[in-house]
């Protein structure tokens, strides 16, 4: 029993990622502006009540919440969530707990799909959602240190890596979204965005943002 205890004291982890290397910034590290869009100011992503909101507080280091357009007047929403000191506490901005949390019905669960993309395939998962006459798709995926991950066993799995070699590692959730009753469309403009987007990070802040395979 002395031994085991030992042990647990040994390997309980104690090195943050989130303290290694520069100070993440998702401010200054998501362009505002890439290929043919801009952030649009007049709209909103989705704004949570203020006790989720509170929640989010204390699991998050940082958030982030955009509505871009491009020059055809489509808009799609992204909203980042970086915690440094990643847990199942992420769990809670999961689109299927945050969108029924403010109202919403979660109308379908699609799955698991790979985006194609000059990096890698970057698994992602699908919903849609709704809120009377508003449908919303949702294209969603986590990052769990540096390794692309779902959530269930394989976070645990990625998680105990890190744990087991001391690390606590960081975590990141990106949802990108869209108000369009057209879902197939939705999805299309929504990989065009993503696609975007990542050609227009550079290597390191790409990473922080897809992981590895």
């Amino acid at each position: 029993m002395l031994v085991a205890s030992g042990l647990s004291v040994a390997m309980k982890p104690t090195k943050r990622i989130a303290d290694q290397g520069p100070r993440l910034d998702l401010e200054t590290m998501i362009p505002k502006q890439f290929g043919d869009w801009r952030v649009d100011t007049s709209i909103v992503p989705l704004q949570v009540s203020p006790d989720v909101q509170a929640k989010l507080d204390k699991i998050y280091n940082q958030t982030l919440a955009r509505t871009y357009v491009n020059s055809q007047g489509q808009r799609v929403m992204l909203s980042i969530a970086y915690g440094g000191n990643h847990g199942e506490g992420m769990q809670t901005h999961r689109p299927e707990v945050c969108y029924p949390a403010q109202g919403f019905s979660i109308d379908k669960v699609l799955g698991t799909k790979a985006i194609q993309t000059t990096y890698g395939d970057l698994p992602v998962n699908r919903i849609v959602a709704s809120l009377g006459p508003r449908i919303e798709p949702i294209t969603y995926w986590v990052v769990v240190g540096d390794v692309r991950t779902g959530f269930g066993l394989q976070m645990k799995l990625a998680q105990l890596r890190y744990n087991i070699t001391g690390v606590i590692p960081d975590g990141m959730l990106v949802r990108v979204s869209s108000i369009d009753r057209n879902e197939i469309g939705a999805y299309d403009l929504q990989e065009k965005f993503v696609l975007g987007l990542l050609a227009s990070l550079t290597e390191p802040h790409r990473l922080r943002i897809i992981g590895r395979a």
